[in-house]
């Protein structure tokens, strides 16, 4: 009897009290989902309506917000914000005096309000309290210097180029009006330019010219380093000819005459493919160092240069003539001494080779050998076998040893005291995932002062490292790879030098950095963050005061014992801990508002109402109990019960049962699309019930599994519908990619705690990725040119989600049975470690 008033109460719950479904969050997070997949990142989603989500903690870096498409910026302004001298440079430029006499495309539209946001930007970064910042406003300034739209996105050398001549021009107006009769100096360009020679031939006639550079820029395809790239940049030509008094032909060198503090090297890594029509990324690995040393290409040592590089082509070419006479010997070794035969022509047992056995007469040998031979001459043979085996290891031996010193000495070849006097520290590298026309882009920094690295993504920055970096930059490895190389003078220490008090002696840090109208200008924006947080402070203590009132309105007189019995044996209930295929929540309404900690108030509605139902009037007993509790629920006002709180609390029944009930049993017999509908909605509903507190909903890792493996399933079978290479089949498979997967990618990427997840969107997209460069017809390389760029960096409008799948009515028996077989079944096949 008191299983069936169990069963009949939760009935009653069901009926009278629909499950609250958490549906305006959700669709409000779709909508917001849909929006950002016009964007680069997932990180451009709104923020979270917590202010303590969005609070700096212990002076971490502050990230930058990506506002669409806007990674690129990000990762280029980090990289120069972390320049220190650079930073003070910005901070403390103050717009010219006479800037109203400027022309209006310099004045309203370009160099002074980009400084000036810039500035605003910078001082952010040094003293905000919050985690991130928007940098719409600098964005915003920029657009219209591009000539692509802002749902594009930017070529991020343009920007770099685009931002150093801003800056330059900003500081040359400023620059010229505090000059005194001598020629102003710009500092942007004893930063980030310098001076290289070029020397060379040209139809027989020598030459020489200096020029000037900034982002000098390398070609990647071919080689394997750092060094093989800047030996080929300068180098041009017949090297010969460069020194030969009557030559015709045509070469150049170039020696680098001035360096500049900081060296940025473009690293070319896309290229136009002429049959396809369209540019493509260069994916193979290019190794660069931490520490690169540039006293070879120095004007300064040009003839020892050229001294070591006759030496090292010689040596590469002895190098080949070794390898070539080593794979000749490694040819001719033949089998080991060991594989020798030893025994008697007798004792030889006949090998069967089918295919080949039976085209040859049995009467004939499988090739040509002598027919007899003696033991004696056996004995001889294998012997002199053995001894030239010996000597043909022995000269393999000496040529690898040659070769691995002839490949040291090269390595080494620049090592001498006189050429590692120009020594340059890696400062900043910049990196982009994906391909030619679509991606995503991250910088590393080095700390100099923590001598660390550390990763700038978007709103994120966290700690890194070396072997991180190499993973992430070198290439080859997943689609990501550097394309910007930022080196500083390492021994110019002014440019990561701090600042100190003149007067102290103290380094100044943070707010004490900037100048007086910055430092307002920050205070005012952590003024309307404190502000946020206090509010966010007061809301809380408000509920929480309602909730003590609540519990301070007096009671009505204690319940009867047949009420007491129960309510202890469900507080029993809610303080054990089933297994999986057991959850008491769903057996009684009271265990789940006992364990998410319900006011009493709410509990004992609850309890009343089961024992005050009419379906439970069986005798006389009964019937007494009944209008007992009839008697006590009249007795609670209206207003006594939060009946928004009371459905609220209701809610895992459905987020937590029903949608896990049937998005397992889908997932179990293999019907991924329509397991995903469930899996897209129990998630997001069961992670709002777990925000306010554990025993809300389900296993959150259980569900972040499946939707996880259903996602990689599917894109699986979309995959091998578009290597089919059947139209409809392809179509099918892209279908798949675009109206299911593709939204989803975001939902995974939205929480970087979510290792498992971030990792499934790689290996989706490497899937994907993987077929760049193969073969295939031109319908299914232009049909997977339209495709990649929403799967990489979702940023084109694609088709949202549908409305929730419809839920299957079960009554509670049946619920409970059906939730505890799938719970059994899911316990016993173990799924990522359970």
């Amino acid at each position: 009897q008191v299983e069936l008033e169990m069963i009949k109460s939760l009935t009653f719950f069901l009926t009278f009290f629909p499950p609250f479904c958490s549906r305006r969050v959700l669709e409000a997070s779709i909508a917001e989902n849909k929006a950002s997949l016009k964007r680069t990142h997932p990180e451009v989603w709104s923020d979270s309506p917590n202010p303590y989500d969005r609070k700096r903690q212990d002076n971490c870096p502050v990230g930058l917000k990506n506002v669409g498409n806007t990674c690129w910026f990000s990762a280029v302004i980090q990289s120069l914000f972390n320049l220190l001298e650079f930073r003070r440079l910005v901070l403390n430029f103050n717009p010219p005096a006479n800037a109203q006499d400027l022309p209006r495309n310099q004045k309203e539209h370009r160099n002074l309000p980009f400084m000036r946001e810039l500035r605003y930007l910078f001082a952010l970064l040094v003293g905000s309290k919050r985690k991130y910042v928007d940098p719409s406003r600098a964005v915003e300034i920029l657009k219209d210097a591009f000539k692509s739209n802002d749902s594009q996105q930017q070529d991020v050398s343009e920007f770099t180029h685009k931002l150093l001549d801003w800056l330059e021009d900003a500081f040359q107006i400023k620059a010229e009006e505090e000059r005194d009769g001598e020629k102003p100096k710009n500092p942007m360009v004893e930063l980030f330019y310098g001076r290289f020679l070029a020397v060379g031939v040209l139809e027989g006639k020598k030459f020489e010219n200096t020029e000037m550079f900034g982002q000098y820029p390398l070609q990647v395809n071919g080689f394997k380093d750092l060094h093989e790239c800047l030996e080929a940049a300068m180098i041009e030509g017949e090297i010969e000819s460069l020194h030969s008094e009557n030559s015709a032909k045509s070469g150049q060198e170039h020696w680098f005459t001035e360096l500049p503090p900081v060296l940025t090297f473009e690293l070319s890594r896309f290229e136009f493919n002429q049959a396809l029509g369209r540019p493509e990324k260069i994916h193979n690995k290019l190794e660069f160092p931490p520490i690169l040393y540039l006293d070879r290409y120095m004007h300064k040592n040009r003839e020892i240069t050229r001294i070591k590089r006759d030496e090292i082509k010689r040596l590469k070419e002895y190098l080949t003539v070794l390898q070539q006479r080593l794979e000749r010997t490694t040819e001719q070794q033949g089998p080991s001494s060991s594989d020798v035969p030893s025994t008697s022509p007798v004792q030889r047992s006949v090998i069967h080779k089918p295919f080949t056995q039976s085209r040859i007469p049995p009467d004939l040998p499988m090739h040509p050998a002598p027919r007899h031979i003696t033991e004696e001459e056996l004995s001889v043979l294998e012997g002199c076998l053995h001894r030239w085996r010996t000597e043909v290891e022995n000269d393999t031996r000496d040529l690898q040893e040659s070769i691995s010193r002839i490949h040291r000495t090269i390595e080494l070849m620049y090592s001498d005291k006189t050429m590692v006097q120009v020594p340059y520290r890696l400062h900043a590298v910049l990196v982009h995932e994906g391909q030619a026309n679509a991606g995503h882009y991250w910088a590393y920094i080095y700390d100099h002062h923590q001598n660390r690295w550390m990763k700038y993504n978007d709103i994120s920055v966290t700690k890194s490292t070396w072997e991180e970096l190499e993973r992430d930059s070198f290439g080859g490895y997943r689609n990501a790879s550097a394309y910007c190389l930022m080196y500083i003078n390492d021994k110019e220490q002014y440019l990561i030098q701090e600042e100190f008090n003149k007067e102290t002696g103290q380094i100044l840090v943070g707010m004490d950095t900037l100048p007086s109208d910055l430092r307002d200008y920050v205070k005012e924006d952590n003024k309307r963050f404190e502000k946020e947080l206090e509010e966010w402070d007061a809301e809380l203590a408000q509920k929480t005061q309602q909730e003590k009132l609540l519990s301070q309105i007096p009671r009505a007189p204690a319940p009867s014992p047949a009420i007491k019995l129960e309510y202890t044996r469900l507080l029993k209930l809610a303080q054990e801990d089933p297994p999986p295929e057991c959850d008491y929540r769903l057996r009684h309404a009271i265990v789940y508002f006992i364990q998410n900690q319900a006011p009493k108030k709410i509990i004992e509605r609850t309890l009343l109402e089961q024992f005050g139902d009419h379906n439970l009037s069986f005798d006389e007993r009964c019937r007494n109990i009944m209008k007992v509790a009839q008697a006590k629920l009249e007795m609670i006002k209206p207003d006594e019960v939060n009946m928004e709180e009371y459905e609220e609390h209701s809610s895992y029944l459905e987020a937590g049962c029903t949608w896990m009930l049937n998005l397992m049993l889908l997932f179990l017999h293999s019907s991924y699309m329509e397991a995903l509908l469930y899996l897209i909605y129990a998630y997001q509903n069961n992670k709002e019930l777990l925000s306010k507190g554990p025993y809300r909903g389900h296993d959150e890792e259980l569900i972040s599994h499946y939707r996880r493996e259903c996602l990689l399933k599917l894109n699986e079978h979309a995959a091998a519908l578009f290597e089919s290479g059947d139209d409809q089949e392809v179509n099918n498979g892209l279908i798949i990619m675009n109206e299911l997967i593709v939204p989803c990618l975001p939902l995974l990427l939205v929480d970087e705690m979510e290792e498992k997840d971030i990792v499934a969107v790689e290996d989706m997209r490497n899937r994907w990725c993987s077929y760049l460069g193969q073969e295939m017809e031109p319908n299914l390389q232009e049909k997977l040119t339209d495709f990649l760029p929403k799967l990489l960096d979702c940023s084109t409008e694609i088709k949202g989600f549908n409305d929730p799948p419809k839920l299957p009515s079960y009554s509670t028996h049946e619920l409970c049975e059906r939730y505890a077989r799938i719970m059994l079944s899911l316990s016993r096949t173990p799924a990522d470690g359970r």
